[in-house]
C-alpha cells in the first residue's frame, strides 16, 4: 500500500547506504514502511510476514 505523510515515523537508512539516495525503513503498527530518501513523502508498507520473507531472501542471496 502506498501512503503519504511520514512526519511522525522514525526512519533509519540502510546500513549499505553510501550516498544521499538511500532506502529508509520505519516500524509501523502493521509491519514496516519503506521509502526512497529522494522522495520521502511517499512510502509503501509491508506486513511483518512479507517483510521477513523479503529480508530472508536478501540474506540467502536469491
Amino acid at each position: 500500500m502506498s501512503q503519504t505523510g511520514s512526519a511522525e515515523l522514525i526512519w533509519r537508512k540502510s546500513t549499505r547506504c553510501e550516498s544521499q539516495h538511500c532506502v529508509e525503513v520505519a516500524q509501523v503498527r502493521v509491519g514496516v514502511a519503506v521509502r526512497d530518501s529522494v522522495n520521502p513523502e511517499q512510502f509503501v508498507t509491508f506486513n511483518a510476514a512479507a517483510w521477513r520473507a523479503f529480508v530472508d531472501t536478501l540474506h540467502a542471496g536469491r
